[in-house]
């Protein structure tokens, strides 16, 4: 079993210091608590509202920077995944996430499909999402919107991913009284077809009058909230990720060796044409 953990925070926009600080608390807190995967939300170290490229551009970072030493002292033996608004080698701006550990930045997403506005200041990622291989499992790596796209998350299936981590900034929307976020009911379909648990880390609060959804949810490979809120923590079992029974007659498996192993159970006839 291992602990995941997401820390639902209120980013300052445009603060890089202050975030540096508030992050860093809130991966030493998760990890202090048993965390053995921290999930931080979106953009967490510059917040979400830009007026311009050149507003972005003044908190933007690169992946050598001191802030994730940070996060890997703050984490001591968990890994985290955390979004950034990094600085790329070709001066362009990409809304990213970073996978760090105690021996540093172990990867680097740039979130490929960019909602709304956030063209205006982001570029999209050219690469797949990556699944890394760390002391808690093999963790794939979504950022919000991704998780719209059923590509998207079955990739990460495919590849072996145990868990993925979203980092995300939910925009507040209408729903019906007593229902969830239809971003999380989303994290729950994907969840249960792939057959891997998602964390999805919010954030929350107000940011030039944008709303959020401060919707953190964790869900099973099952496809079941197991915890959700400001601090949501539950333990997972990857190894519920790595069969993909859905039935005792039917038993599937996905690794990256094996891709696309078939189903091995009894034939179900198929309907008749009308």
């Amino acid at each position: 079993m291992i602990r995941v953990a997401c820390r639902q925070l209120a980013p300052r926009l445009g603060d890089l210091a202050a975030n540096r600080e508030l992050t860093a608390s809130a991966i030493g807190a998760a990890a202090a608590g048993g965390a053995d995967v921290v999930v931080l939300p979106e953009l967490a170290t510059s917040g979400y509202v830009f007026a311009s490229p050149e507003e972005a551009a003044a908190v933007a970072v690169t992946p050598a920077h001191p802030l994730f030493g940070e996060w890997a002292s703050a984490a001591g033996r968990a890994v985290v995944v955390g979004g950034f608004c990094e600085r790329g080698d070709d001066g362009r701006l990409y809304n990213s996430a970073a996978v760090v550990d105690r021996g540093g930045v172990r990867a680097v997403y740039r979130k490929t499909h960019l909602w709304d506005r956030e063209k205006l200041v982001f570029t999209p990622g050219d690469r797949p999402p990556p699944v890394v291989a760390t002391a808690a499992g093999p963790v794939g790596v979504l950022i919000c919107y991704d998780l719209e796209f059923p590509e998207m998350t079955r990739t990460l299936a495919l590849a072996g991913a145990r868990l993925v981590a979203a980092p995300v900034n939910w925009p507040l929307v209408d729903r019906p009284d007593g229902e969830r976020p239809p971003e999380v009911v989303i994290a729950m379909a994907a969840a249960r077809v792939n057959r891997m648990a998602i964390a999805c880390c919010d954030r929350s609060g107000t940011e030039r009058g944008q709303e959020w959804t401060a919707g953190t949810a964790i869900v099973g490979a099952d496809g079941w909230v197991l915890a959700e809120g400001p601090d949501a923590a539950a333990d997972i079992d990857p190894e519920r990720a790595a069969s993909k029974a859905v039935s005792p007659a039917t038993t599937c498996s996905a690794t990256a060796a094996r891709p696309s192993t078939p189903c091995e159970g009894r034939a179900v006839p198929l309907p008749r044409r009308l």
